[in-house]
């Protein structure tokens, strides 16, 4: 069964991501589990015979390159099982990768989700989701004033948060990499920002913190960024010694 972005991503249930492995650690859908059905080469090699000779002999190559996968597949897939859930499947257009994966497991007997348009459909609804009328509040002030440890006290207090600094993995100029922890590629901070907003109920208000457009190498969208700038600006003034 065929799904919509927004359907997909309120079903429950184990998501898996059957592009290659370079392709999902670039970026993927926050949460989803990489289950590729051709590695990065396979990949690679079956683009290039579809150039050459077409779709009829880059089918026939798959179809050899994944037969003897087929019970690893399976028994991957198995470890994720939720009782009763879906299995929620996508690939880059949502066209054969997943395609092909949803029909195997509804032949093992499982129940699947393929997402309409694919991955290429869930960039298009995030960065679309950049442009709806927020409500913010922008906390700023001093490097070390303590805000992020104010948003932090917001958040448990059941205001709504969203941490800029900690969805880049990145905690400023001062203090640089957080925890010393890789930033995700500018796609995938959009694709987690973009997911954490999502969560947000958008006719109240949503604490962030005052920040430049650059996070590190993460750049905050620009839509986003203009609400921001047009958002009421509350001031931590608080000595660093304090």
């Amino acid at each position: 069964m065929s799904s919509t972005v927004e359907s997909f991503l309120n079903e429950s249930g184990p998501c898996f991501d059957v592009r290659s492995p370079k392709e999902y650690a670039h970026a993927h859908i926050p949460g989803a589990i990489n289950l590729p059905l051709f590695s990065d080469d396979e990949r690679a090699i079956l683009g290039t015979l579809y150039k050459k000779e077409g779709q009829r002999a880059a089918i026939r190559l798959g179809v050899k390159l994944v037969g003897p996968k087929l019970e690893a597949l399976m028994l991957d897939a198995e470890k994720h099982l939720q009782s009763s859930d879906y299995f929620k499947i996508y690939c880059w257009r949502g066209g054969m990768r997943s395609g092909f994966v949803c029909f195997f497991l509804q032949f093992l007997g499982y129940k699947t989700l393929q997402l309409q348009g694919g991955y290429k459909s869930f960039r298009r609804a995030i960065l679309n989701g950049f442009s709806h009328p927020f409500h913010f509040f922008v906390l700023g002030g001093m490097t070390g004033s303590g805000k992020t440890e104010i948003l932090h006290e917001l958040a448990g207090l059941g205001e709504q948060v969203i941490d800029l600094e900690g969805i880049a993995r990145h905690r400023g100029s001062s203090y640089g990499y957080m925890d010393a922890a890789q930033q995700p590629s500018n796609e995938q901070f959009e694709n987690e920002l973009g997911m954490a907003l999502r969560k947000q109920d958008l006719t109240l208000p949503i604490w962030i913190e005052d920040e430049s457009r650059m996070i590190g190498n993460c750049v905050i969208p620009n839509g986003l960024f203009q609400a921001m700038q047009q958002a009421p600006l509350v001031v931590v003034d608080c000595p660093i010694e304090e």
